[in-house]
């Protein structure tokens, strides 16, 4: 039985290093990283691709597999419920719509949202799919990668500008990214939307790439109110982070 157990931790592990690495590696690589034997990890990942958990492509690469795609589905819809508690605090709090929104592929997807009761018809709604370069959210979700993703992600989905004020250039938007990180917060200073500001914080140590917001009119979210805002939101987030990963 212990041993049955053990296999099933490995198998999870490797599929979270698939994960972290884009969703495709090689098996040199995930013996790399996982520091498990060769041998283990090849039977390992037998029995994924066998599920279809994983698929082998024609390089002999290693890639997650499309049965994850249900099991995602299912999550992210959960999460958007756990969420709602959360969101709906930070309306009551700040006064202005409250989102959430997980990485997914190359994109950033709304998975929950809760109006503010004066709420002006804004671009965010649940299940929309973005560009990651030009909202709060977004921001926020790529500084949590490291540079040569987000330059893949950026060369794979380009850099659209919606507004005067979009990044439209790689090496200026990570040098966002890398302010995002030192403050602990992103701002989308009308860059999706004219007349529409958001400030986003990751949920540091969360299973997967999540980040909440808070948006709405630039008249009402002036810089004085941000900056009484991202303390409101960090301890939302990190209040919730814990909630999803408790160990």
């Amino acid at each position: 039985m212990a041993e049955a157990v053990r296999s099933l931790e490995r198998a999870f592990e490797l599929l979270e290093h698939l994960a972290d690495a884009g969703g495709e590696m090689a098996l040199s690589e995930l013996t790399e990283v996982s520091g498990l034997p060769m041998p283990t990890i090849y039977r390992l990942m037998r029995t994924l691709v066998n599920h279809g958990y994983v698929r082998q492509e024609p390089s002999k690469r290693y890639a997650l597999g499309p049965r994850l795609i249900r099991l995602g589905e299912g999550a992210s819809r959960l999460l958007g419920s756990w969420a709602r508690p959360v969101l709906t605090r930070l309306v009551h709090e700040v006064g202005e719509t409250a989102n959430m929104a997980v990485l997914e592929g190359d994109e950033a997807v709304y998975v929950a949202q809760v109006p503010s009761k004066h709420s002006m018809r804004m671009f965010t709604e649940v299940g929309r799919r973005v560009q990651p370069h030009c909202t709060g959210v977004g921001k926020a979700l790529l500084s949590q990668l490291p540079e040569p993703r987000v330059r893949d992600i950026l060369a794979r989905t380009g850099m659209d500008a919606h507004t005067p004020n979009t990044f439209t250039d790689p090496d200026a938007l990570l040098a966002e990214l890398e302010r995002i990180r030192v403050q602990g917060y992103a701002l989308d200073d009308e860059e999706q939307e004219v007349g529409v500001r958001c400030v986003a914080v990751a949920l540091r140590g969360a299973p997967a790439l999540t980040a909440l917001s808070v948006s709405g009119p630039s008249a009402r979210m002036t810089r004085e109110t941000v900056a009484d805002v991202v303390p409101i939101m960090r301890n939302a987030a990190e209040g919730f982070a814990k909630e999803l990963n408790p160990s």
